[in-house]
C-alpha cells in the first residue's frame, strides 16, 4: 500500500469523525474507536501494518492520552468535592460582588485569568484553573459555556506562544535556534494577539448581554434564578465554611504543584483529593457517597480520552528504526511511517508550484483546519520539515514559514480534538465538542488570519 492511499485514508478518517460530531450520531469516544479501527483493518489488509503493529501503535497512543485520564478523573472528583464543600460558593460571591450584573465583566475577567493562567503553558492546568472558578458564575449570569471555552483557547492560545511552550520549542527545536530567539521573533504579533483576545472577550459579553444574560436580563425573567448546588439537596449539607481557609490554601498548593512541574501531572491532584477528602467528610459512607456522586462526569470523559488514544495511536505513531512505535521527531529515523506522516506528505505533493513564493501565507491561512487533523507532535515534527524543504527549493526562508505555523496554528490548538487537554476543558465546561467547535472555529480563524495580517504588515512573514 502507497503512503499517497495511506494519507488519503487518513484524511478520510479525520472527515468521517468531524462529520459523525457534528450530526451527534454518537459519542466522542465511540467514534474515535470506530473510524480508526476501520482504518486499522483497510491498514493491515493492505499490507501497510500487520495486527501485532495495530497492537503497539494503540499502546503507544494510550501513552499519550493516559495520564490527561488520570488527571482529569482526579481532578474532576478534586473540584466536586471542593464545591461540596462551599468553597466556590464564597468565591462566586466575590466575584459577583466585584462583577455584579456585568456580563462583559465577566467575559474580561474570564480572558485575564486565562491569560494569567496559561502563563506555565500548560493547556490542562490552565483549563483546571479557569473552568471550575468561572462556569458557577456563567451559569448564575445565564451564559453560555460555550462562550467561556471560546474566551479561555483564545486566550490561551496567545500565551501558547511564550518560549517554554511547546509548540515554540518544538518549532524552535527543527528550526536549530533557541526557543527564546524564536519568541523575540514573535513577540509583536503575540502582543497584538494578547490586545485582540481582550476585544474578543468585550465582543463576547457584548454577544450574551445581547441574548438576555445577566443576573436581571431576559434569561433571568424567564429561566429565573439558576442553582449551581443541587448535588447537595441528594446528600445532605455537606458544606464546610469552617474549613474554607484549609480549602483555599489546599487548592493554592495544588496547583503550584501543577505549575511546578516536578510530577506527572495527575499527582497534584490525587493527593489532594486524599487530604481534602479525608479533612472534609471523615465519615467513611459520606466518603463513598461523595465520589460516587462525581463518578458519572469522570466516567464519561475518561472513555473519551481513552477513545482518543485510539486514534492518536493509529493516526500519530509510527515505527522507529528499532521497531518500536514511536512519533517522528528530527534524528529519528522511522521504519513505517505514521498515517499522519503521509497525510503531510500527501499536502505538499498537492499543493500547486505557483503558490510556493507565498508558501507561509498558505500555511498560515490553512493552519487552523489543518489543527483538526494533527496533533501537535506531528504537525511541527512532520509538517514542518516538509514545507521549509519546499520552501528551500522556492527560495524561502525557514523561518516566516515557522513563524507562520507557530502562530496561526497556536489559535486553533485548544479546540482540536488532536490534542488532549481540549477533551480535558470540554469536560470540565461540559460541553460536546461538536458544540465548542460550532461556537469557536470561525472566531479561532478571523483571530488567527487577523495574526497573521499583523506578521506582514510588521515584515516578519513576506508576501
Amino acid at each position: 500500500m502507497s503512503t499517497t492511499l495511506v494519507g488519503i485514508l487518513g484524511f478520510l478518517t479525520i472527515v468521517g469523525i468531524v462529520v459523525t460530531l457534528f450530526k451527534s450520531k454518537t459519542l466522542p469516544s465511540i467514534a474515535f474507536i470506530v473510524f480508526p479501527m476501520i482504518l486499522a483493518c483497510i491498514l493491515v489488509a493492505g499490507g501497510y501494518y500487520n495486527v501485532e503493529q495495530i497492537g503497539k501503535l494503540i499502546k503507544g497512543g494510550f501513552g499519550s492520552t493516559g495520564p490527561t485520564a488520570a488527571l482529569f478523573v482526579f481532578s474532576v472528583l478534586y473540584f466536586g468535592i471542593m464545591t461540596d464543600a462551599g468553597m466556590f460558593d464564597v468565591i462566586i460571591g466575590k466575584l459577583m460582588k466585584l462583577v455584579g450584573d456585568n456580563v462583559i465583566g465577566v467575559t474580561v475577567m474570564t480572558a485575564i485569568i486565562a491569560l494569567i493562567g496559561h502563563l506555565d503553558g500548560g493547556g490542562a492546568s490552565t483549563f483546571l484553573i479557569v473552568i471550575p472558578s468561572m462556569l458557577p458564575v456563567y451559569k448564575k449570569m445565564h451564559m453560555r459555556p460555550t462562550t467561556l471555552l471560546r474566551v479561555a483557547v483564545l486566550a490561551m492560545g496567545v500565551l501558547n506562544l511564550m518560549p517554554w511552550a511547546g509548540p515554540t520549542m518544538r518549532a524552535a527545536s527543527v528550526l536549530g535556534m533557541e526557543s527564546g530567539a524564536l519568541w523575540h521573533t514573535i513577540m509583536p504579533i503575540q502582543a497584538f494577539g494578547i490586545v485582540l483576545c481582550l476585544a474578543h472577550a468585550v465582543l463576547a459579553g457584548v454577544q450574551e448581554k445581547a441574548r438576555g444574560a445577566g443576573l436581571h436580563g431576559k434569561l433571568a425573567m424567564e429561566e429565573g434564578e439558576v442553582s449551581v448546588e443541587e448535588k447537595k439537596n441528594e446528600l445532605g449539607d455537606l458544606a464546610r465554611p469552617k474549613l474554607f481557609l484549609f480549602n483555599i490554601a489546599l487548592t493554592v498548593a495544588v496547583i503550584a504543584m501543577l505549575i511546578w512541574d516536578q510530577f506527572p501531572s495527575y499527582v497534584p491532584f490525587m493527593t489532594g483529593v486524599a487530604i481534602a477528602i479525608l479533612v472534609n467528610y471523615t465519615d467513611i459512607k459520606m466518603q463513598k457517597k461523595i465520589i460516587n456522586s462525581h463518578a458519572g462526569p469522570a466516567l464519561m470523559m475518561c472513555s473519551t480520552l481513552m477513545g482518543a488514544a485510539v486514534l492518536m495511536g493509529i493516526l500519530v505513531y509510527g515505527f522507529n528504526d528499532k521497531g518500536a512505535a514511536a512519533i517522528a521527531k528530527p534524528g529519528v529515523e522511522m521504519q513505517i511511517q505514521s498515517v499522519v506522516s503521509c497525510m503531510a506528505n500527501l499536502i505538499t505533493m498537492i499543493l500547486p508550484a505557483s503558490i510556493g513564493q507565498h508558501l507561509p501565507l498558505v500555511i498560515g491561512f490553512l493552519s487552523v483546519p489543518l489543527a483538526l487533523a494533527f496533533d501537535t507532535d506531528s504537525y511541527f515534527y512532520g509538517m514542518l520539515p516538509i514545507m521549509m524543504a519546499i520552501g528551500a527549493s522556492f527560495g524561502v526562508e525557514a523561518l516566516p514559514i515557522a513563524v507562520a505555523m507557530v502562530v496561526c496554528r497556536n489559535c486553533a490548538t485548544f479546540i482540536s480534538p488532536m490534542v488532549p487537554a481540549t477533551l480535558l476543558g470540554i469536560g470540565l465546561a461540559d460541553v460536546e465538542i461538536k458544540d465548542h467547535l460550532k461556537a469557536s472555529f470561525m472566531y479561532v480563524w478571523g483571530f488567527s488570519i487577523l495574526c497573521m495580517i499583523t506578521a506582514v504588515t510588521t515584515g516578519i512573514m513576506p508576501l
